[in-house]
């Protein structure tokens, strides 16, 4: 910790002598991100929490604003980081139903959206693992949480072309089928999951030392955490089984069978376990849309004002060389209108708060970003606690400050 600087000076604020404002942060090894905490603390117990936030802000709603409607999911896929198709899909939801065009959505196209949203969850949530592993000293789980996430990597590059950010969820669909190969990929997954689950489970759940550290540390009651419009895990870890997908279901999740983890105890534990609840009920899902997967279609839709021509057509027809020309430069338009959609991202209810004046361009696009309504609530749950476990709290709200910031 360092001692904060203009303006925020530290500055005694007791009587007594035992209390004083310090800063922790920012820095990144220590908060999961570039986030500063202002502490009031008595001798090692924190009194009061404020969260200083704005350091990696990007403006990325803004930038977007300058965009055409397809190039807009550049940027809007790098605000959560850790789950850039989660953004893509939210974002393109709300433009398909701008143009009309949610019921024209191919049912593969839905399929492999579903696929890639539960793979998306999967790897958020071991990237979360294994750095709040680290975090509270356990080491070799970080290197069993990436060597899945790896897997699940190669996958999104088999699609999209890129591992991190493959921009493969479009406006009207997808860019392109499931090239060859990546379905025997996906089965060496399913088939290695049940077993890596297993070992993370043996390496934590029950280890005594995690369990001290994270036990009855940064409780979050029910009401609290509606309060502080906590959405996701963390919600869930209060006992309050609120999901998007079954709330209100896109991309046909209500055809699918998985359940909402829940926990009653609302500490950093019960967090820890809902989120390993949710990993295996996303590859249950990922299971089902594997067996859909056997059934041809197309991936993109039928309307030449949205999609592209085939690119095998543009050297053939001048027609398609002109559509695709016009697409590329000038985008599409899309009516005038605004809409709220929402999904459910790995940290929580993810919303996009689209406007069209009936341009190329979106004319506003605001976030609702889970991670920001989950670290106001560090306010309520740090107070009583200890320095060391400030840490552990934060670890296990998850926030991703790309997002919190944007």
């Amino acid at each position: 910790m360092t001692m904060s600087t203009t303006p925020l000076t530290p500055e005694i604020v007791s009587q007594d002598g035992n209390a004083m404002v310090l800063s922790m942060g920012p820095q990144h090894p220590s908060t999961h991100g570039v986030l500063q905490l202002l502490l009031e603390i008595d001798s090692e117990n924190v009194v009061k929490a404020e969260p200083e936030i704005g350091y990696l802000h990007t403006g990325i709603e803004k930038t977007a604003e300058g965009l055409f409607w397809t190039q807009a999911q550049t940027v809007i896929e790098r605000m959560d980081y850790l789950a850039p198709s989660s953004n893509a899909l939210c974002y393109a939801l709300g433009v398909e139903k701008l143009l009309g065009i949610t019921d024209q959505i191919p049912e593969r196209a839905q399929t492999i959206r579903v696929l890639h949203m539960e793979m998306t969850r999967i790897a958020s949530h071991l990237v979360w693992l294994g750095t709040h592993g680290i975090d509270l000293g356990a080491i070799s789980v970080f290197f069993y949480c990436f060597d899945l996430r790896e897997n699940i990597l190669d996958l999104q590059e088999a699609t999209g072309g890129a591992r991190m950010h493959p921009n493969y969820v479009r406006v009207g669909g997808l860019n392109g089928d499931l090239p060859d190969g990546v379905l025997a990929q996906l089965d060496a997954l399913i088939e290695k999951f049940p077993g890596r689950m297993r070992e993370l489970r043996g390496l934590l759940q029950a280890n005594p030392i995690f369990q001290d550290r994270t036990i009855d540390v940064g409780v979050l009651s029910p009401e609290d955490a509606l309060g502080w419009n906590v959405t996701g895990p963390s919600l869930r870890a209060s006992g309050i089984a609120y999901d998007v997908r079954k709330a209100f279901p896109y991309c046909g999740y209500e055809t699918y069978e998985f359940d909402v983890p829940t926990r009653t105890e609302g500490d950093a534990y019960a967090r820890f376990l809902v989120r390993l609840d949710e990993m295996e009920q996303a590859m249950r899902i990922v299971e089902q849309a594997r067996r859909r997967l056997d059934r041809p279609g197309p991936v993109m839709i039928d309307d030449p004002k949205v999609a592209a021509p085939p690119k095998e057509t543009i050297a053939l027809s001048m027609e398609a060389l002109i559509h695709h020309f016009k697409l590329m430069s000038e985008g599409f338009r899309v009516p005038p209108g605004d809409v709220y959609q929402a999904i459910e991202s790995p940290r929580g209810e993810l919303g996009f708060y689209i406007v069209s004046n009936g341009e190329n361009r979106p004319y506003r696009v605001r976030t609702r970003p889970p991670s920001m309504y989950n670290l106001q609530a560090l306010k309520g749950i740090a107070p009583g606690n200890l320095i060391a476990d400030l840490v552990v709290m934060i670890g296990s709200l998850d926030p991703v400050f790309g997002e919190v910031d944007r």
